[in-house]
């Protein structure tokens, strides 16, 4: 289908209709993620990262890969940063609307800021793959993309080692002996067996059923949201990385926002920020399969500068984050944690760099 035959409104409805299609099936994606994650006991940081981030990424997996395929890496590569810095910002505004405080301060898990820092690492290290230009491995694949693939999976790994390990406790606690008893929640593998042998396997399969299909429709609408963006950002001029960073940057990014709104909503801040950082590391690993759909040689030789921008701007909203996570300090400004109102100032002086980067007048 030719969506640049279509008039601009009619590609803007796609746009619209697709992303209401990505916002309630991701929704639903995510869900039955956190059950599948339950039911087989992985841990809280792999399901969050894996399961979770795989499955509210799936619009950008399927967005960047029909990039590639339309031949636009602008589109492609900056759908991914621009995602990036775009769910950074969205933490400021799900502190605004939700949280009564800093949702840092709530946060008091060191998890978070072992995610960040691998986040930056990634993001930085992309920054370097641009800026030095890709060696092709292959065919018109680069090096680049396999190496970022690469830290996600070492990131996935030692986000799982950290959280099982006691790091910032104490060694020697005064009468840590004398307090044994096992809470009500503490409950053993056989404990968990016993009382739900007879649940788990049908709540595991009717999880995973509603997992593929939604997943199907996610796919599906991304694809519609990469073609219509395209058609898009030839019919208004402002070029595929300003579209990317934004239109469909917010749209490939209406699951993370819908679960990170309803993990606040249940009191969970901490895997609401986990889901971001999580979601985030991943989006650099797509690199990778954009890579493999563009023909026209290594993607990353194909990003602008407006690629590096939003790229730098993610790095900024992550340190900002960071420094709140380590703070930890509950003071607002206008009902906005200190930290997510840096982030949100700092998110749209980034838009209107990119903007007038772009070359488009007002």
């Amino acid at each position: 289908m030719d969506f640049t035959a279509l008039p601009l409104w009619g590609n803007a409805l796609l746009l619209a209709g697709a992303g209401l299609v990505v916002w309630r099936a991701g929704g639903r994606l995510a869900d039955n993620a956190d059950r599948i994650g339950e039911a087989t006991g992985m841990s809280e940081a792999v399901a969050g990262a894996l399961l979770l981030g795989v499955a509210t990424s799936l619009p950008e997996i399927a967005t960047t890969v029909s990039a590639g395929l339309l031949g636009n890496a602008a589109l492609a590569v900056n759908n991914l940063f621009g995602g990036v810095a775009m769910q950074m910002a969205v933490l400021a505004l799900i502190d605004f609307w939700f949280v009564r405080g800093a949702l840092t301060y709530f946060s008091p898990d060191s998890t978070l800021l072992l995610g960040g820092v691998l986040l930056v690492l990634q993001v930085a290290v992309s920054i370097v793959a641009v800026a030095a230009g890709d060696v092709t491995l292959f065919a018109h694949v680069g090096a680049w993309p396999f190496l970022l693939g690469g830290l996600y999976v070492a990131s996935l790994y030692f986000m799982d080692r950290y959280a099982k390990r006691d790091v910032w406790t104490p060694k020697v606690l005064p009468d840590r002996d004398s307090d044994r008893d096992e809470p009500a929640d503490a409950r053993g593998p056989e404990d968990d067996e016993s009382d739900d042998a007879e649940e788990r396997e049908p709540s595991l399969w009717s999880a995973g059923v509603q997992f593929t299909v939604a997943a199907a429709l996610v796919l599906v609408a991304g694809w519609t949201v990469a073609s219509a963006s395209d058609a898009l950002s030839e019919q208004t001029g402002l070029g595929g990385g300003f579209v990317g960073a934004t239109l469909v940057a917010l749209t490939t990014s209406l699951p993370e926002i819908s679960t990170t709104a309803a993990a606040v909503r249940a009191g969970r801040y901490t895997m609401a920020i986990a889901n971001i950082f999580g979601t985030n590391t991943l989006e650099i690993a797509l690199l990778l399969p954009s890579d493999l759909t563009y023909t026209a040689g290594p993607i990353v030789d194909a990003a602008d500068a407006s690629a590096l921008l939003t790229a730098g701007l993610a790095i900024v909203l992550t340190a900002i984050y960071l420094w709140g996570l380590l703070e930890r300090r509950n003071r607002t400004v206008l009902n906005l944690g200190i930290d997510s109102a840096c982030a949100l100032v700092a998110y749209l002086s980034g838009l209107v760099l990119l903007y007038l980067r772009s070359g488009a007048t007002p």
